[in-house]
């Protein structure tokens, strides 16, 4: 038995104590935390040294009661001198007497994945001084893990012979150690009384541990033992115990004692004994044996003889009640344990947990009792506890440097929760189709990881913004967030994202998905307090723009090879729509300065007077001041950051475009047109036979006539701001606003090519289009205005000279030329004042307008007006004198421009020296024309159509009319019954 112990050399006696130093880079250093033990309350009254020496005790007591060879005692002085290199003893096997240096590499830790001791200190092999150590054996190694001192071992190993030789032949399961070990140990064995008393106290509670607080049966109540038991072991707590073989206190101690320590379940006689074999105390101790597998001297190492020293602790299973499921579970919490209690540096450890882990989880799904289920329940709550902490937050635990550890560590929690969920839980077992515990639990990581990163980069922000809030041009908060998370979106999916897809598939879309939620929760506050477009508002709203774009194009791409594409993910990310907040901010942005541009036109339009002297380009200056709105307020919302120009500026031109409209209808509004000014006809009358001779008018009937004529032509607002020179004005205006609005459609086109807008050229083929609406009333406006400005000068302004002066009364005494002499004036007037690509235009109309007064006085200048046949000369040579003022010796309009519109006028006058039968006849022949067989009984009166021709009835009747000859007369007596007078 004591081979086990003594006859397994080594070379490595002090190999902890000698560790050679090496240059190592140094690891991440995390701080060192304690995590409570699912064991720690199984010997509350006892301290870890006193759980150890009675571990040891049960583990040297084991490993000789297995043994072969007999009993004994070697003095420490022999033991001592031992340990020099020897033959070993003949009777020993040969695989006891194998050195520990010679031991084939560890089949323990290949299977957990760990590497050697050497390998990991040095990345070789052990040096030449470390090889020649002088050997230990395996038990020596063990009591040096286990930091008990030599005299303890020399009196535990005296005690267990003295116990070995009072009861020969029976093994260490058949007997209750530290009632024996009570028995067998003096004070004299100790070097003094106080501590032999400490050791006493020490068993006692052991007893009490055992048998009272964690029996491996539990007591029954009609049992008066467990209380005899406690008032001894009270008793002699108090006052020391006598522990001589025939004492009465030692005999009533065994007898109690040995009636609990062999009780079964079944009643039976068992020869085996219960007294450390009881839940969690046997867990508690053999725990504690486990350590002596990590090296004394560096505590996250596991030594290379893990297998010999665990091959003597698998000894103590039939005393402590351990099988392969508890040694399983308890090695698992003993390197997990060591992993954290030394700083979670050692990731051999972690995979080791891992790999343990593997094989709890298939002894778990094998496992019937329901305390191997309580405990594994507990460590597991551990385990994910403390894994849970880390991964909740794991941007805080790790990084790109040790993704090592953050993959053993998810693989630790999700491991534990599996088996807590699926084999510890019934719940899952009612709902086993619904839940996915890996995935769901990644997920929860995930999310609340990235929250609380969220959270960290935001405060991180806010300082940033504080310290350097003195400082110009800064980004608005939202901005620098929105940069900084989508480089964390970056970093989650370069660094984590890879890691933790191996269980949950779309890892970095939930990544990206927790990040646009927690960002857009930031944004739609921001955005519910944005009342106007700003300069910060368009920045956050982009900077919005551009991080979402970044998440999902994450999502997409973390997405290929799912099943969904990805759609899942998607849904969970509702689009900030910040490019739709923009538009609907340009909007208002566009509306409020439209508002105020319409605004300003009708203050404006109130004030002008359009009066041309105001400026050398004789136009009104509101029309300046509008222009240069526009232009500033097109450059305004260039200047906006904005990425969609080309999609808002259709509804920033159209609303220019209608103010501009607006401005032009006023500036025409009021001004008359044609129909204002011509007069209206006065009724058909007929000429009295010789009363063109005779002086049909007096000097003062003439003057009530004209008076009369006046009070017929149509009149405007008397108002200067419609005199010629104003309606120039107006003109010239309209003119600028249409050679500008070219000039503002080209500058906006410049202005939308240099802008940030992807579909310039969609806006760019619809230029021609461009203000339409202005560009279409500006030439109406100007052609009505032409027109206005020519009818009013001739049947207004001239209207003495031409419609009440032009051959009223006599022919020769009321001719052209004062006409002409007063429209001379105002022709210099117009030309000097209208802008010259106005000016033919203008002058055109006037002509027209003159030859249209022309003829207007001689088919309806009324009863004042008579002509006879001898009159056409002078009328034709008058008329001749109106075409030449216009052409004006080359000077003027065009000869083909004046021919084109008098031709009317040289169509009607040859009537004027045509005789009255021969127009009666074409008269009558026209109008059985067009009235057919109806116009013979009586000819009707044709209507007037105010487009003369000598083809045309009415416009014949009208020679007819003024004609002053009995034929004439005679014809419209008869006809028509004609009056000669109004």
């Amino acid at each position: 038995m004591s081979s086990r112990f003594r006859d397994k050399p080594t070379s490595e006696s002090k190999r902890r104590s000698q560790k050679p130093h090496h240059s190592e880079p140094p690891m991440p250093n995390y701080p060192v935390e304690a995590i409570p033990s699912p064991f720690s309350d199984a010997a509350r009254g006892l301290s870890d040294s006193e759980l150890r020496e009675t571990a040891y005790e049960i583990l040297v007591g084991a490993c000789r009661s297995s043994g072969g060879k007999p009993l004994t005692y070697i003095p420490q002085s022999e033991r001592n001198g031992e340990r020099s290199p020897s033959p070993a003893p003949a009777g020993s096997s040969a695989s006891l007497q194998r050195s520990l240096t010679s031991t084939a590499a560890s089949k323990v830790k290949k299977a957990l994945g760990l590497k050697s001791s050497g390998r990991r200190r040095n990345g070789g092999e052990s040096s030449g001084q470390e090889r020649v150590k002088r050997a230990v054996t395996t038990g020596e190694l063990v009591r040096v893990q286990m930091r008990v001192s030599e005299q303890t071992d020399s009196r535990i190993r005296r005690a267990l012979l003295r116990i070995a030789a009072a009861q020969l032949g029976r093994k260490i399961e058949s007997i209750v150690l530290p009632l024996e070990l009570l028995q067998q140990l003096k004070s004299s064995d100790f070097p003094n009384q106080q501590e032999y008393q400490v050791w006493q106290r020490r068993n006692l509670k052991l007893l009490e541990a055992g048998l009272l607080l964690y029996p491996h049966m539990p007591p029954d109540k009609n049992n008066t033992a467990p209380q005899r038991l406690r008032q001894i072991i009270h008793g002699a707590l108090e006052r020391p115990l006598d522990t001589g073989k025939n004492s009465e206190s030692m005999q009533a101690l065994r007898s109690v004692v040995m009636s609990l320590a062999c009780r079964t379940f079944d009643g039976s006689v068992s020869e085996t004994c219960h007294w450390a074999d009881g839940f969690p105390l046997n867990l508690r101790l053999y725990q504690i044996l486990l350590e002596a597998c990590f090296d004394v001297s560096d505590e996250a190492s596991v030594i290379d003889e893990v297998d010999e020293v665990l091959e003597l602790i698998k000894k103590t299973w039939v005393v402590l009640g351990i099988n392969q499921m508890l040694h399983n579970l308890c090695f698992l919490w003993t390197l997990f344990h060591h992993f954290v209690a030394t700083g979670q540096m050692e990731t051999d450890l972690l995979l080791a947990a891992n790999n343990l882990m593997l094989e709890v989880e298939k002894d778990a799904k094998a496992a019937k009792d329901p305390n191997y289920s309580k405990i594994l329940s507990s460590v597991l709550s551990l385990i994910l506890d403390w894994a849970e902490k880390r991964l909740v937050a794991y941007h805080d635990t790790f990084n790109s440097d040790n993704t090592e550890s953050l993959e053993g560590v998810v693989s630790l929690g999700v491991l534990s929760a599996k088996l807590m969920v699926e084999d510890l839980s019934q719940e899952y077992h009612r709902r086993r189709k619904e839940v996915d515990v890996v995935s769901d639990r990644v997920d929860t990581y995930i999310r609340k990881s990235l929250r609380a990163a969220f959270s960290q980069v935001m405060e991180q922000v806010k300082y940033r913004k504080r310290s350097s809030k003195n400082q110009p041009n800064q980004l608005p908060l939202l901005c620098i967030l929105a940069q900084d998370v989508s480089a964390l979106a970056f970093s989650e999916k370069a660094i984590f994202s890879p890691i933790l897809k191996r269980w949950h598939p779309h890892a970095a879309g939930v990544a990206v998905a927790t990040l646009h939620s927690c960002y857009g929760n930031e944004l739609r506050q921001f955005a519910s307090g944005i009342a106007e477009l700003t300069p910060d508002a368009i920045q956050v709203l982009r900077a919005a723009d551009k991080l979402e774009k970044d998440l999902v194009q994450i999502a997409v791409e973390d997405s290929v090879d799912s099943e969904d594409g990805g759609k899942s993910i998607i849904r969970e990310m509702p689009p900030y729509e910040a490019e739709a907040v923009i538009a609907n901010l340009v909007k208002s942005w566009i509306k409020t300065r439209l508002d105020r541009l319409k605004e300003w036109v009708d203050r404006n339009l109130q004030q002008e007077v359009w009066d041309p002297q105001v400026n050398r380009e004789r136009l009104a200056p509101s029309a300046v001041e509008v222009l240069r709105t526009v232009d500033e307020t097109m450059e305004a919302f260039f200047l906006l950051p904005i990425p969609v120009h080309a999609v808002l500026l259709p509804e920033l031109i159209t609303g220019i475009d209608r103010c501009l409209q607006h401005y032009i209808l006023k500036a025409k509004s009021g001004c008359g047109t044609r129909s204002t000014f011509v007069p209206p006809l006065p009724a058909l009358t007929r000429c009295s036979t010789g009363s063109k001779f005779n002086g049909v008018f007096k000097k003062k009937e003439k003057l009530q006539v004209a008076q009369r004529r006046r009070s017929q032509v149509g009149t405007t607002n008397g108002n200067n701001a419609f005199g010629i020179p104003q309606l120039c004005c107006r003109i010239n205006t309209l003119q600028h606003i249409r050679t500008q609005l070219e000039v503002l459609a080209k500058r906006t086109m410049t202005l939308l090519r240099n802008s940030e807008s992807a579909n310039v050229n969609d806006i760019t083929n619809g230029v021609g289009k461009v203000f339409e609406l202005a560009a279409a009333s500006c030439v109406e406006g100007i052609q009505q205005l032409c027109e206005a400005i020519a009818y009013k000068v001739v049947f207004q302004d001239l209207s003495h000279v031409l419609w009440d002066g032009l051959y009223a009364g006599e022919v020769s005494s009321s001719r052209i030329e004062p006409f002409l002499q007063e429209l001379e004036q105002y022709l210099e007037v117009i030309s000097s004042t209208v802008h010259d690509r106005v000016r033919t235009r203008v002058i055109t109309d006037i002509m027209k307008a003159s030859f249209d007064g022309f003829l207007l006085v001689l088919l309806a200048g009324g009863p004042s007006r008579a002509f006879s046949l001898q009159d056409h000369e002078m009328i034709e040579e008058d008329f001749k004198f109106l075409t030449e003022l216009f052409w004006s010796n080359g000077d003027g309009l065009p000869d083909d421009l004046i021919e084109r519109f008098s031709t009317t006028a040289k169509g009607v006058l040859p009537l004027f020296r045509t005789d009255s039968e021969n127009i009666v006849e074409q008269f009558k022949c026209l109008t059985l024309e067009s009235y057919g067989s109806s116009a013979k009984s009586r000819l009707p009166l044709p209507p007037t159509s105010g487009q003369w021709s000598p083809t045309e009835p009415n416009t014949l009747l009208r020679v007819l009319c003024y004609r002053s000859d009995e034929t004439s007369a005679k014809f419209l007596k008869k006809t028509y019954n004609l009056p000669t007078k109004l």
